[in-house]
């Protein structure tokens, strides 16, 4: 569904992140399930610093996006945003209540179980390269991911979805499994980097991604100008 500013349903957004981030904040893993449910939203821009400030702290206590407004609900964690959506609307969530906790139980297990190692990669890759303990700690890192990756390859196998049709528990997994898709860790598993495409192929994401990087329309701040050079620098080096 398209963006509407007069929508019952606000989300949280930032107006520029880096390039790195850039379709990868928490606000596309909301905006794919309002897609997938066919629910209009409206987006509020912040810019970066003003999440840390009051007022977008009332939302939020801990400044971050993104967060879920209709009425008199306010939601933040975008894990318990999409459980709401998925719960409010009858869709990403089975009728059957066996099959229902189940996908629930995929929704957990992406973010307490597989995220958590993914995103210690990104602190030591990006947000922490330049610090003296990243590299040496990175080759723990990526033997816990693997070994996370090796077990949600074998339990998936051959099917499309983790437990039945596309649920919550996919639409959270596949946007975590996103992070590393361009790193290499996923190569050793052909079976969840199809799983990726599938859920990336689906149109409810490409309008939800399409979305997100059209709210990018800010400059660089100041304060971020030569952190990004040096990024970038840093890319280059690499390359």
């Amino acid at each position: 569904m398209p963006i509407d500013a007069a929508a019952p349903v606000r989300i949280t957004a930032f107006d520029w992140v880096p390039d790195f981030a850039k379709g990868q904040v928490r606000d596309l893993r909301v905006r794919w399930a309002l897609e997938e449910v066919g629910q209009p939203y409206a987006v509020t821009y912040l810019a970066q610093g003003s999440q840390k400030a009051p007022p977008h702290r009332a939302r939020q206590p801990f400044g971050q996006v993104p967060t879920y407004e209709e009425g008199d609900l306010t939601l933040f964690e975008s894990g318990a945003i999409v459980l709401h959506i998925a719960e409010s609307h009858g869709k990403l969530l089975p009728a059957d209540r066996a099959e229902r906790s189940r996908a629930i139980e995929w929704a957990f297990a992406a973010l307490n179980t597989v995220e958590p190692p993914i995103m210690d990669h990104a602190i030591a890759t990006l947000f922490e390269a330049d610090k003296p303990w990243s590299k040496p700690r990175l080759p723990s890192v990526e033997k816990r991911i693997d070994e996370r990756l090796g077990e949600l390859s074998a339990r998936l196998g051959e099917s499309d979805w983790l437990d039945g049709d596309f649920s919550a528990g996919d639409l959270l997994m596949v946007s975590v499994l996103r992070i590393v898709k361009d790193t290499g860790l996923l190569d050793a598993y052909p079976n969840l980097k199809t799983y990726v495409a599938r859920g990336e192929a689906r149109p409810a994401f490409g309008r939800a991604l399409a979305d997100q990087m059209a709210g990018f329309t800010a400059p660089t701040p100041p304060q971020f100008v030569e952190w990004e050079k040096a990024m970038k620098a840093k890319e280059g080096e690499l390359q």
